[in-house]
């Protein structure tokens, strides 16, 4: 297949000094908000007690952990300040990414160990859903650092009952197993109840020789009191209990590897523990890169840092978001996918890595006079049209057939409306594009350069809008939201309006709150909101999109579930005619 994917047509261009110049202010901005949200990462990661304080303890932190463990330099750091419940914590007690161990892609996640000793806190079961599900999708190990102390008791009504709490996390990691997907863990610490099944529901378990896991901790196993009430008596017989506990708790070592014999090793030190992790998933599968690969890796032959410069920080401002794909692919190259049909959405078959992926992008700007054909007005890039949706469903559907996996790039203000958009099948084309992505079963990951907005942010391949998105990544300019403030506002208020008016009342109490409204939007849809609330993943620089992009591709094609042989795809004899 050398003549489709050897060299394929180079794009874009050399971005010039004038250009850089007339965007330097909006470089700026996007540098500050980027800086906002590196420092808020930094202060998420110093959450709970000192790291001085760990270590007084003869215990390395999660940070430390992760350091020893994984291959320098390949750690994609995951919902960095992921915090639906705003926990007095400033954290959901986990760390998770995606990393390298002894050469292989891993789903990692780690207990934070300065914060309450690792407990169960609000908002932590589904920061662990996220690190399952990418393990599922991408069919890597699992890899959890384990130092849990079960749930904080005082808010175990947000942690421990209910469809998607704390106890799904054991049953997701049954059902990895029985996909073929291991799930390994390294132990520290005390580790009861919630903690304790954190430990065992993993497939392989690897200890450090301090450490237990148990149905109950001490405090529990202490802590019954028959008489259904507490009393004088009561309590000296608790204190005797605890005291003894916390000399031998329950599920030590000398439990669980002596005699269960559950604990697959044993170790002294914190770092035997973790280099048993990295010579286990050295035994794990992994095709060699050549299997799969079309080409030789090459980089861009333009700089990433460019679109600092290139992607306007002004939502109301265009850019060309083919320059943008040409930062991000190898070489520059791409073979586009009817490049004349639907000219509101970019579809190109490139190489990442060397391997072959589909990207999907909005083009910006004014589309022509005559687009869309069905209407009297004239589209706009960023809005979805019928054919862009057409083309869409039907570039997802070769690359199923071939096994390609995807990338999607999405700066959308939603698909078009109105009743001559209804006549022309908006509203049924956009759910079967969600029905083309569900049934391609490829894994996909999306980037949210700008905006992300109604329908079309879950029809492109949102992380609500099917099972296929691994991750989705924002960027310093995104903006994840129903619909503009100004929208909302109007929409919320506009027969408000017209009631004051026709009573001759003061329309400005109404005004005001329609610009609350408008700014309670805005700031509801910042980039470091988004990831605190889970709407994306990470926030990234734009300078490292392709190394999130490299990382994803690596990852679909160490361990594939099913192939498509390259001679036999369609796809690049489709587009190339």
């Amino acid at each position: 297949m050398k003549k489709y994917f050897a060299e394929m047509p180079l794009f874009g261009k050399e971005l010039r000094d004038k250009q850089k110049e007339k965007a330097a202010e909006s470089a700026t901005s996007i540098k500050e908000v980027m800086d906002l949200y590196d420092a808020e990462v930094e202060r998420v990661k110093n959450a709970g007690i000192p790291a001085e304080k760990i270590a007084k303890r003869g215990e390395m932190t999660a940070w430390q952990r992760l350091d020893y463990l994984l291959d320098p330099g390949t750690f994609r750091p995951m919902n960095s300040i992921f915090d639906p419940e705003d926990n007095d914590e400033d954290s959901t007690g986990v760390v998770n990414g995606l990393a390298k161990i002894s050469g292989r892609w891993v789903s990692v996640i780690a207990s934070d160990n300065k914060v309450l000793a690792g407990a169960w806190i609000p908002g932590q079961a589904e920061h662990i859903f996220r690190a399952q599900d990418m393990a599922e999708q991408l069919r890597i190990p699992l890899i959890w650092v384990l130092h849990c102390s079960g749930v904080k008791l005082t808010q175990q009504e947000k942690v421990y009952a209910g469809r998607r709490s704390g106890g799904r996390t054991f049953f997701r990691h049954a059902e990895l197993a029985q996909k073929g997907i291991p799930v390994i863990v390294g132990m520290y610490g005390t580790n009861p109840a919630g903690g304790g099944y954190h430990a065992i529901s993993p497939a392989i378990i690897f200890a450090h020789e301090k450490s237990n896991m148990a149905v109950g901790g001490g405090g529990i196993v202490g802590g019954m009191s028959p008489k259904g009430h507490f009393d004088l008596e009561g309590a000296e017989e608790l204190i005797a209990s605890t005291r003894h506990l916390k000399v031998v708790p329950p599920g030590s070592t000398k439990i669980h590897y002596e005699k269960t014999g559950f604990m697959r090793e044993i170790f002294n030190t914190e770092e035997g523990v973790l280099d048993a992790i990295k010579k286990c998933v050295a035994g794990m599968p992994a095709y060699d890169p050549s299997t799969f690969r079309v080409a030789e890796p090459k980089e861009p032959r333009f700089s990433g840092e460019d679109l600092n410069y290139m992607v306007p920080y002004n939502q109301k401002s265009t850019y060309n978001m083919d320059e943008v794909v040409a930062r991000l692919v190898d070489n520059s190259e791409h073979t586009e996918f009817c490049p004349d049909y639907g000219p509101e959405i970019y579809c190109g078959l490139v190489k990442i890595d060397g391997f072959p992926v589909g990207i999907v992008a909005n083009r910006q700007g004014f589309l022509g006079a005559d687009y869309p054909e069905y209407a009297d007005y004239m589209g706009i890039g960023g809005k979805l049209y019928r054919q862009g949706l057409i083309k869409m469903s039907d570039f997802t559907t070769y690359c199923g057939r071939d096994r390609i996996p995807m990338v999607w790039l999405q700066d959308t203000s939603g698909i078009d409306v109105g009743d001559v958009a209804e006549e022309a099948e908006m509203l049924g084309l956009g759910m079967s594009l969600m029905y083309s992505i569900e049934s391609s079963l490829l894994p996909m990951m999306t980037v949210v350069v700008r905006k992300g907005t109604a329908a079309a942010h879950y029809v492109k391949c949102g992380p609500q809008g099917n099972r296929n998105n691994v991750f989705t990544l924002g960027t310093p300019t995104t903006e994840i939201e129903v619909m503009h403030g100004e929208t909302a506002a109007a929409a919320a208020f506009s027969r408000r309006l017209v009631k004051e008016k026709d009573k001759g009342n003061d329309l400005q109490p109404t005004i005001d709150k329609m610009n609350d409204l408008a700014q309670q939007y805005y700031d509801q849809s910042r980039p470091a909101y988004c990831v605190k609330k889970g709407f994306v993943d990470e926030i990234v620089d734009f300078a490292k999109l392709r190394d999130y992009m490299v990382t994803f591709t690596q990852a679909v094609y160490q361990n594939p579930d099913s192939i498509c042989p390259q001679h036999q795809m369609l796809l690049p004899r489709i587009i190339k005619g």
